[in-house]
This record gives C-alpha cells, sequence and structure tokens, in this order.
C-alpha cells in the first residue's frame, strides 16, 4: 500500500489583513458562513485564530476560545479544492496541540448532523457526543440541531502555541 504524501502545512496568526482569503474560502464551503465581522471580532477578541498554508498557498483555518480550563473549536475550515487529503487532521490535531499547551483540560465543538465528513474526522480522533443543541444552526429550510462533542486532554508539555 502506497502512503499518500501530504505537504507540511505552517500555521501562522491570522490577521485582519487576512480576512479576503479566509472569507473566499468560508463562503465556499458553508451554505451558512461566518461573517467577516466574525471573524474580526474573535481576532479582536484574543482567541486563538490561525491560517494552515502551503508555500503561502492558505489552505485552511480555524478559530478556538480558550477559558476556564476549556478550549471550544468555533471554526475549522478547509478550502473545497483541498479537501480529502489529511488537512483537516492535520489542522484539528495543531487546535488539540493548542488547547492542551493553553492547559484546557476538555476541548468541545458543534457540529450539524449532515456533516458526515465532519464528524468521522471527529469520531476518528476520539471526540464524542455529549449532547445536542436542537434548532442551532440555520438551515435551507427551517433550521439544524448541533451535535456536542467533546474530548479530554491530558496534560503537554514544550509546546508553546
Amino acid at each position: 500500500m502506497n502512503a499518500v504524501q501530504r505537504p507540511r502545512l505552517f500555521i501562522e496568526a491570522m490577521r485582519e489583513d487576512d480576512l479576503d482569503g479566509v472569507m473566499e474560502i468560508e463562503n465556499s464551503v458553508y451554505e451558512f458562513p461566518w461573517t467577516a465581522g466574525n471573524f474580526r471580532d474573535s481576532i479582536r477578541s484574543g482567541y486563538h485564530c490561525r491560517l494552515a498554508l502551503h508555500h503561502d498557498v492558505l489552505l485552511g483555518y480555524f478559530v478556538v476560545m480558550v477559558a476556564a480550563g476549556e478550549a471550544h473549536l468555533l471554526n475549522l475550515s478547509v478550502a473545497a479544492a483541498m479537501q480529502g487529503r489529511g488537512h483537516g487532521y492535520e489542522l484539528l490535531q495543531e487546535v488539540v496541540e493548542l488547547a492542551r499547551a493553553e492547559q484546557a483540560g476538555s476541548l468541545f465543538l458543534e457540529v450539524r448532523p449532515s456533516n458526515a465528513a465532519a464528524r468521522a474526522l471527529y469520531a476518528r480522533n476520539g471526540f464524542r457526543q455529549i449532547g445536542r443543541r436542537r434548532q442551532y444552526y440555520q438551515a435551507a429550510v427551517g433550521r439544524e440541531d448541533a451535535l456536542v462533542l467533546s474530548i479530554d486532554l491530558p496534560p503537554m508539555q514544550g509546546y508553546r502555541p
């Protein structure tokens, strides 16, 4: 069996002047995307907003809030053309390492039940469903529930986000 080789991602802080590229991805992968204002507010609030680059090409990003010993993954996205190549996994590993370095004991997120690819990624990485938020997401018709997922994070030494 041949191993699939992925390009090494470079992770850097998201800045407000990166938002054009972020919004290009966001608008292409979500029917109901975040706004530039959502990202701007996250940056200004001091959330961990990171870009994933390969040779200066933006492949994806994530936004994580850490407070009171818990981390909450608010957004993790990979450009549509780059999906299915393991980049989501790599970004999720960065999120977990960052949360552990910030001494979060748990990492939480919400995901649409209809997002099978994301649900599979999270399940493969040890997340478990701990709840459901009724009518959480906007949908084409009405609203869609959110599944609340969580993973416990053992302490980590040596990583600096």
